[in-house]
């Protein structure tokens, strides 16, 4: 018999608003403890010095996680021109200057090719995997790695502000695995003055907004108390980019143990993802098929 964990089997998402300097994982563990939750993981990770949302699963809600990961986000950020830094953010060593400012202008014109399906190379201290290591390990011992560029599609990447010479402040909406601290880098060099990333806030993730979410000050005030339950929002917002199909009650037993059940579909096709609800609830998320769904994932919600 496996062992218990410890904690309330309690399902759902907190959302926080990151602060700078803690990592996404303390602020999981934080959560977590805050609820004494059996589960928690989160929706994307934020380097420590950006801020903004950071939504935390709970219990069955993690299953939710790659729907949430894989959904638009939108970024804010200062790009500081004129520096190229090691990490491409403000915490690294200048490593290359420049005395070129390019014009609002310039900057707009340069801006259309970092639009729609690109391919970005992470920076040198970033979580890829290079030969089983990751690259910040790599790059803190000293070492240049040859990353491999990767596919992310930008949706936007608007100017915002111009605040002076040396700093432009830009919005971007992406898909999952972007980097902003490549954009302001590959930005710097095709303006032909570096840049890196100022300041950087995640103001939207999915359906989670930044001012939504709770501060760790008041997670830490309301830790272990039932006031804390109340900003749970429910597992079924992870869930907010697939269809909803009612299950019959025949259904919805077949799928609670894994098995196809009926569903009523809408505007469904035969092949696509969607999940199945009971009075509202979710019970499965899987594959439509002639009147079924076919459950790749099963929730246990108390």
């Amino acid at each position: 018999m496996g062992r218990k964990r410890k904690g309330r089997a309690i399902s759902g998402w907190l959302v926080v608003d990151k602060p700078a300097g803690v990592t996404s994982t303390a602020v999981v563990n934080k959560v977590r403890w805050a609820l004494q939750a059996q589960k928690a993981g989160h929706a994307g990770t934020l380097d420590p010095a950006a801020t903004g949302v950071l939504a935390v699963a709970l219990g069955e809600a993690t299953k939710t996680v790659p729907y949430i990961t894989d959904a638009l986000k939108c970024y804010r950020f200062m790009v500081r021109l004129g520096q190229a830094t090691t990490t491409d953010d403000a915490e690294g060593e200048i490593i290359a200057e420049s005395a070129a400012r390019p014009t609002d202008a310039e900057i707009a014109a340069a801006l259309p090719p970092f639009r729609g399906e690109i391919m970005q190379i992470p920076p040198q201290f970033s979580a890829v995997k290079v030969e089983g290591e990751r690259a910040y390990d790599i790059a803190r011992a000293g070492d240049v790695m040859e990353l491999a560029a990767r596919p992310l599609w930008v949706e936007s990447l608007e100017i915002i502000a111009r605040p002076d010479a040396d700093h432009v402040e830009l919005e971007m909406v992406c898909g999952k695995g972007g980097y902003v601290r490549s954009i302001a880098r590959d930005l710097g060099a095709a303006l032909g003055c570096h840049g890196h990333v100022a300041w950087l806030r995640r103001t939207w993730s999915g359906p989670f907004d930044a001012e939504d979410g709770l501060s760790m000050e008041q997670i830490e005030a309301l830790a272990q108390t039932p006031d804390l339950d109340t900003h749970l929002r429910p597992l079924e917002d992870g869930l907010a980019d697939l269809p909803e199909l009612p299950a019959t009650p025949e259904g919805a037993a077949k799928l609670r143990n894994g098995n196809p059940g009926m569903v009523l579909a809408a505007d469904v096709d035969y092949g696509d993802e969607a999940w199945a609800s009971d009075q509202g609830r979710a019970v499965a998320v899987g594959i439509y098929k002639s009147g079924e769904l076919h459950p790749s994932r099963v929730f246990n919600q108390a």
